[in-house]
């Protein structure tokens, strides 16, 4: 088949819940689009995300947007993320608007306004993609069927009214009461909303096809819509996520047999899974590689048989910082760093494992003790450092991505990319460092022989060739199981007329 979609087309998916599978059913859409010739961009109005990304330009958008854009072989862009979410608390987050942060909100302060202030920044960042694009296919939030939000609403039905988007809404059926949530999210909308909700994808299924088919039927008979493809469920697929801890090849790992290392032993990864933790991807390429072993763990006692400890992130140092020391793992990691085995901190953990704190931004708790494993001081500055940095590390081209409002200052120590290294501990501010291979494999040398494990990493590893292969399979998922004429008509041409109306409806 070959795209005609016209310029400007688009798709909004839609989810019955949240963690249906938007983001990766967009992905596949954008990569199958893509293989077909159709110049393809991803787009979400409103992320709320601790995983983030830095663009070529400096802005900073949710990872999943960035993730789609790899799929659809376009540069990520703001445009595709105009507003990020960045949860500090149970209450509040900070807002990041085109890629730069604007203030923090509570969540009644953001929907009670400033939401709807930024319906027309969404919109004019929506209509320059479809002005640029053959198609823009755009990812929801959560389910469209809020309806509690949906007089503020700038990612789901909101954009999609606006813009005269067909909807299709996915579902996963692995959870169980699909057909309920299809018919119910219909039912729950105004009948203008309705009036664009195209039909369904049923997502994760398995087994025989044919025993989903009579549902499906009767499905169509209750709303009017059709569905659009049943996806099989696959082991090892997605890609990186808002939030939650299964997030692409790290889920592969944990979901199929971990491939047998490459030499004698395996290296096993403990990450401390503190509060707030973000851009805990930068794991994925650890997972990646034979022979390791990657788990979150949250109790000092985890940490004894790890080869190879990580802090990673946080949208809270500080509070990561208490959390470690109430649960004893401060002290294990600084037995561990005594005893001269790894430890690695990143960005907010690499905060954490230095001297002091100051920090009047983020939790404003003023001056704070780190854990003193490295001779380094930290100040948080009001604006945000994001940037991505390019430099070498044990010999080899490193390239990661800064995202944090600490200023380190390093005061000792080996020189290790932005941050220092003092024996077996290590410490620094990019993202994304161990996604660059060979630094990769120099790295888990080091700690291979640190560990006193007779581990050695694979030397074909490419993690960039794996994330590669996955958005192939999403695409192949979306041109084997869905209806994809259907779907570029659907792109092409809009909602379709006449779709009936399902009661009750809402205001």
């Amino acid at each position: 088949m070959s795209g005609s979609a016209r310029r400007g087309g688009g798709l909004l998916v839609a989810g019955t819940t949240s963690d249906a599978g938007k983001s990766v059913v967009t992905a596949g859409i954008c990569r199958w689009l893509v293989r077909q010739g159709v110049k393809v961009a991803p787009f979400k109005g409103q992320n709320m995300s601790l995983n983030s990304f830095v663009t070529r330009e400096g802005a900073e958008i949710g990872r999943a947007q960035a993730m789609q854009a790899q799929a659809a072989r376009v540069e990520p862009s703001a445009l595709m993320n105009p507003v990020l979410l960045k949860p500090g608390s149970d209450r509040s987050s900070q807002v990041v608007l085109m890629g730069k942060p604007v203030g923090e909100l509570s969540a009644r302060g953001y929907h009670g306004g400033r939401q709807r202030e930024l319906f027309e920044p969404v919109m004019a960042c929506l209509e320059e993609l479809r002005g640029t694009y053959d198609a823009v296919i755009c990812e929801g939030a959560g389910s469209p069927a809020e309806i509690n939000l949906r007089r503020t609403d700038i990612v789901n039905m909101g954009i999609a009214r606006a813009a005269r988007l067909p909807v299709l809404v996915v579902g996963d059926i692995d959870r169980g009461g699909v057909f309920a949530q299809f018919f119910g999210t219909t039912a729950l909308l105004a009948p203008e909303d309705q009036e664009l909700i195209a039909g369904y994808l049923v997502n994760k299924f398995r087994g025989d096809v044919t025993l989903l088919e009579p549902g499906l039927d009767m499905l169509l008979g209750l709303t009017g819509r059709r569905t659009f493809g049943v996806l099989p469920y696959a082991h090892g697929l997605g890609i990186d996520e808002e939030d939650g801890l299964r997030v692409s090849l790290r889920g592969a790992v944990r979901e199929s047999v971990v491939a047998p290392p490459f030499g004698e032993d395996v290296l096993r990864v403990a990450v401390c899974a503190v509060p707030l933790m973000s851009n805990f991807t930068d794991v994925d390429a650890l997972a990646a590689e034979p022979g390791v072993v990657v788990r979150f763990v949250d109790r000092a006692e985890e940490l004894v048989d790890a080869d190879l400890v990580v802090v990673p992130g946080t949208r809270g140092t500080v509070r990561a910082l208490g959390w470690l020391r109430e649960r004893g793992l401060a002290d294990a990691i600084g037995r561990r760093a005594a005893a001269g085995l790894p430890v690695l901190g990143i960005c907010g953990g690499f905060q954490a494992l230095g001297e002091r704190i100051e920090d009047d931004v983020e939790s404003k708790a003023g001056e704070v003790e780190g854990l003193g494993l490295l001779p380094v001081r930290v100040r948080f500055a009001p604006g945000k450092t994001l940037a991505r940095p390019v430099g070498e590390a044990l010999g080899e081209r490193v390239e990661g991505y800064e995202i944090h409002h600490g200023v380190a200052e390093v005061l000792g120590g080996e020189p290790f990319l932005d941050g220092c290294r003092v024996g077996s501990v290590w410490g620094t501010h990019w993202h994304g460092s161990l996604e660059s291979d060979a630094f990769r494999r120099a790295f888990l040398r080091d700690v291979a022989a640190a560990a006193g494990r007779r581990f050695v990493p694979a030397p074909d590893t490419s993690f960039g060739s794996l994330r590669e292969e996955q958005l192939d399979r999403l695409g192949d998922l979306i041109e084997e199981h869905a209806d994809t004429d259907a779907l570029l008509r659907l792109i092409d041409q809009g909602p379709p007329a006449g779709l009936p109306f399902i009661a009750p409806g809402a205001p």
